[in-house]
């Protein structure tokens, strides 16, 4: 049978400040053709649904017509989406019922740990093909809170140590269910040990003082690993049954270079035939200019000069202006703005840098209480020159004087 792996839509997110329904959209209808044209079996949605706890009934809409016309359109597909640390794991199980109707499997949340096995078993997914035969088996396995986990006595990690139990006896349930010839995978939501972070992308996950899980926590004999969580895609250690397939859309500019991706994924009996990258289209760019930071008539310079392509405003590039600085630019948003008005884009950030050139007669670094010590005047001088690298200007030197004297001549009158 034939799995498609996806993870990390963050439905409902913004970026900086603009709305995203539009990309969702776009990747969405891109990915209810690859289901039909590649004939998958069955679904794999790994966590962080939603960008947040309470997702606006826009985001709401957006999965449920998707999950809607899936079926429609491949009306054998199976589909098993857990949560992720951005979801609310009950408000995602709450229409659980209704979604069984469409062969949509949803796990929020582990449950109850008094009868762990009865927990467990509700995690555990057929898959079937198409057809209609089990042909696999899903461990579901939602994004873990402490709560989540059995107690591991005398462990020196207990979250680690409760994760390693979990999976372990979630495995051993499966393989209880499982009949010859028939493959066992997993959903993971979580940060395994040897995973790149995106940088400004992730919510960091740092639970009982763990910034990583070991990818031991899955048993060799697991045919096939879908992790969500880390939004570049990867293989854990090389192994392409152990992987995260990141995020489809871009999630800050430190993505601008990402090759977004979902994965197939060909069952053959108990294991893997072949795993197949299928790049998700950017349906919005992400322009940053110039491309690394230069003065500020070189890079109005290059703002002026794009040319770009009209499309619908939703689609519009989005910009990150990069600057560098010798001094401070209190107009610098306003000459962006004029330097790209008209042009179908978005002004995202703005970034600047300084030069920061060390001064012959640069001062040792102070103590707390020196700097205490300090006027307001030389505390001023002090940061312009760490900022700038050269000494504050004096008319500048003579406005920071105007406004330390200010209060001081109103509380007199």
């Amino acid at each position: 049978m034939r799995l498609l792996h996806t993870s990390d839509w963050h439905l409902g997110q913004s970026f900086h400040q603009f709305d995203r329904r539009a990309e969702h959209q776009a990747f969405l209808d891109w990915l209810l053709g690859v289901l039909e044209a590649e004939a998958v079996d069955a679904l794999l949605i790994a966590g962080d649904v939603f960008d947040n706890s309470n997702p606006s009934a826009q985001a709401q809409a957006q999965l449920y017509g998707f999950l809607a016309e899936a079926r429609r359109r491949v009306p054998h597909l199976g589909i098993v989406m857990t949560a992720g640390n951005h979801d609310s794991p009950g408000r995602l199980e709450a229409p659980a019922p209704l979604l069984s109707g469409f062969d949509a499997c949803v796990v929020g949340h582990v449950g109850r740990q008094a009868d762990l096995d009865a927990a467990l078993g509700r995690l555990l997914v057929p898959l079937k093909d198409a057809a209609g035969r089990e042909a696999a088996w899903c461990i579901a396995m939602p994004f873990l809170r402490p709560d989540d986990l059995p107690r591991v006595e005398g462990a020196d990690d207990p979250y680690a140590a409760g994760v390693v139990a979990l999976y372990r006896r979630a495995f051993e349930l499966a393989a209880e269910r499982c009949q010859p010839g028939q493959a066992i995978v997993a959903i993971g939501h979580c940060h395994l040990a040897g995973g790149q972070v995106s940088e400004d992308s992730e919510r960091r996950i740092v639970i009982g003082g763990a910034e990583a899980l070991p990818a031991g926590i899955f048993d060799p004999r697991i045919a096939y690993v879908a992790l969500g969580h880390l939004h570049r895609a990867q293989k854990i250690g090389g192994d392409p049954t152990r992987r995260y397939c990141g995020s489809p859309l871009p999630m800050s500019f430190s993505e601008v270079g990402y090759c977004h991706q979902v994965v197939l994924v060909d069952l053959d009996g108990e294991g893997v035939a072949a795993t197949r990258e299928l790049p998700v289209p950017r349906s919005v760019q992400l322009l940053q200019v110039p491309a690394k930071p230069a003065p500020v008539d070189d890079a109005l310079a290059a703002l002026a000069a794009l040319d770009l392509p009209d499309r619908p405003e939703p689609l519009w590039p989005y910009l990150h202006v990069r600057v560098q600085l010798s001094g401070p630019e209190p107009g610098l948003r306003a000459r962006i703005e004029e330097a790209i008005a008209g042009k179908p884009l978005r002004l995202a950030r703005i970034e600047t840098a300084t030069l920061r050139g060390a001064l012959p007669d640069a001062a040792p670094a102070l103590s707390v209480d020196e700097l205490n010590a300090l006027k307001p005047e030389a505390f001023f001088e002090r940061l312009y020159r760490h900022r700038y690298g050269s000494d504050a200007p004096p008319e500048l030197m003579a406005a920071f004087g105007e406004l330390l004297a200010t209060p001081a001549e109103e509380g007199a009158a």
